[in-house]
């Protein structure tokens, strides 16, 4: 038996010498580079080729190398097999540390003095009134951040697909009642998984549903956010401003407008990044685990998507 590190955009000695010493009679084998395809009974996976995966012919699970599983479902020729996605704890805390770090930046006005200063421009004023929050999206990563802006003194809204309760924060759930989630909010999160029902989700028909003025910080994926109907809100003045960390094609290629708007900032995709030593931690139990016929921790309902 062996694992297959099926993860084509990035360099994997390290992580390949990490996963055999936390496994030292498991071969750890790089993809294409595999010697025996038939061997093979555990994959870790990231953007990976289609039909790579199928290829190996006794696979019993798979596991992400990340926190998302969308690239991975993408593939049509993926095999249905249990598949567990990474969970970091010290995740959160990232996360909750850049929105705070977001947050403070709008509040505060810094995108404005920074434009000023391009110009020399003396012009002090008072920090952004922002009071109502909405969170999309209230998993793991979305209920955490709904509670600390909670705390921070915002009236907090939260909004997911199905039904959630969370205390002090008013919870909306299905499409009918995003407009009512998002319309009083100054400020939007968005942590939604990427899915088939959120693809494009942050239309124009969704910025229509927003107060003017409002802005937008996206840490979750690229592909949920309609990249023209952004650009068009935010030159409207429909959005003030939007902080995007993700993006449909990454890296974002040179050309791309988004580098160009002066209402957007752009960071590279660093808002939560998970720590290699719970990665192959992870990967090492569940290989075990799949060994053994046990269920995956962390497994992704495959009908969900997430």
């Amino acid at each position: 038996m062996s694992i297959a590190l099926i993860i084509p955009d990035r360099k994997l000695d390290d992580l390949q010498q990490r996963l055999q010493q936390a496994l030292p009679t498991t071969p750890i084998e790089i993809w294409p580079d595999i010697a025996k395809p038939e061997h093979v009974t555990f994959a870790v996976v990231w953007k990976q080729p289609t039909g790579s995966v199928a290829s190996l012919p006794n696979l019993k699970a798979l596991q992400s190398f990340g926190a998302g599983v969308d690239g991975i479902l993408s593939d049509a020729s993926l095999p249905r097999l249990p598949l567990a996605r990474i969970v970091d704890p010290a995740l959160t805390e990232a996360m909750l540390s850049y929105l705070a770090g977001i947050e403070a930046y709008y509040r505060l006005r810094l995108d404005l003095f920074q434009q000023q200063q391009q110009q020399a421009l003396w012009r002090p004023k008072s920090p952004r009134r922002l009071s109502t929050l909405c969170v999309l999206g209230l998993g793991e990563l979305g209920t955490a951040t709904a509670l600390h802006f909670k705390a921070q003194g915002y009236q907090v809204n939260g909004w997911s697909r199905r039904p959630q309760q969370l205390a002090g924060v008013h919870c909306f759930a299905g499409t009918e009642q995003l407009a009512a989630a998002v319309g009083s909010a100054d400020l939007l999160i968005c942590l939604l998984p990427l899915t088939a029902q959120t693809e494009n989700l942050l239309n124009a028909d969704f910025f229509a549903m927003l107060k003017p003025g409002a802005i937008l910080i996206n840490v979750a994926r690229g592909a949920i956010v309609d990249e023209q109907a952004l650009l068009a809100a935010l030159d409207s003045g429909q959005l003030a401003a939007a902080c995007l960390d993700v993006f449909r094609q990454e890296p974002l290629v040179a050309e791309h407008a988004f580098w160009r708007h002066p209402a957007i900032m752009i960071t590279p995709h660093i808002s939560a990044v998970t720590k290699v030593e719970t990665v192959v931690a992870q990967i090492a139990e569940n290989y075990q685990r799949s060994c053994q016929g046990q269920s995956l921790v962390n497994e992704v309902d495959l009908q969900q998507g997430y």
